[in-house]
């Protein structure tokens, strides 16, 4: 098992890693990949069951579905450093040819990811299924999905959340990754959505919250707890408080680095503030 210590330095090098491929292309969306960096941390090192030796199947382990497709940075970051492919691969994030498109896609054949994802609302449909061939092959293993909340703002999201309770898909994690903001400003100002809490509990689910998104310890107690709530005939539902642009001073508390790189000057200023731990690619 990781140490804090050794999860908070995996999860600094990973916004290094989620810096440096974004600012290399002039393209990509480091906000939400920074915010969610210690989630992606914690699931990969500590929680989920799984095999590197990678296949579709996905048979016996654990199987994690990225429905915001768009923080792809923190999500090839992770999968890189936690064995799926090498590490150097990162240096051809968005590039021609390369497999580690903005958004994760599956005709590339890149171990780890098992939906192209991106076009917002979905994630959840498939996660659901994935769950359900679970328990129609008598699979122990869970399912984990993350959703940013702006993307609760999709219809389909709710047709699937309401599908999941009816059927009681009780081996379902999944996470709503809260930071309030989207592309065009805070989600209250684009479309207000009243408390997802409420809304996810009168649907059926059961909801636990995570105040502290982007500490490790709080994240990491977080999903030990949502494991130990399934298998009671309610899927669970994680709402993970985090801060758009985490770790990095000027990106923290706006909307404006949903979907922007840093120059020169400001990548070298946001690696300051996140010194190298693991070694960079």
């Amino acid at each position: 098992m990781p140490t804090t210590q050794q999860l908070q330095d995996f999860t600094q090098q990973v916004r290094r890693d989620i810096l440096r491929m974004v600012h290399a292309v002039n393209s990509g969306h480091p906000g939400g990949s920074l915010g969610c960096a210690e989630f992606f941390t914690c699931l990969y090192q500590e929680i989920m069951d799984y095999s590197t030796d990678f296949n579709m199947d996905g048979k016996n382990e654990d199987l994690f579905f990225l429905s915001n497709g768009h923080i792809s940075p923190v999500y090839y970051s992770v999968l890189s450093r936690s064995g799926f492919f090498p590490v150097e691969e990162l240096a051809t994030f968005r590039k021609l040819d390369s497999r580690l498109q903005g958004h994760p896609t599956t005709h590339e054949h890149l171990p780890g990811i098992r939906i192209a994802s991106g076009s917002l609302g979905q994630g959840m449909s498939v996660a659901i299924g994935a769950a359900e061939a679970k328990k129609l092959n008598e699979d122990a293993k869970l399912v984990f999905s993350l959703h940013g909340d702006g993307e609760l703002q999709e219809g389909q999201v709710w047709e699937a959340v309401m599908y999941a309770a009816a059927k009681k898909v009780d081996n379902l994690i999944s996470t709503i990754d809260v930071n309030e903001k989207q592309i065009d400003g805070t989600t209250d100002d684009v479309l207000a959505m009243g408390s997802l809490k409420a809304k996810f509990e009168a649907f059926g689910w059961d909801v636990l919250e995570v105040k502290e998104g982007n500490d490790v310890t709080a994240v990491l107690e977080g999903l030990q707890e949502a494991k130990s709530r399934t298998g009671k005939g309610k899927p669970v539902c994680i709402l993970l408080y985090t801060e758009m642009g985490n770790g990095v001073d000027f990106m923290m508390h706006t909307h404006a680095w949903h979907g922007k790189a840093p120059n020169d000057e400001q990548l070298e200023s946001a690696l300051t503030q996140n010194p190298v731990t693991l070694g960079d690619y």
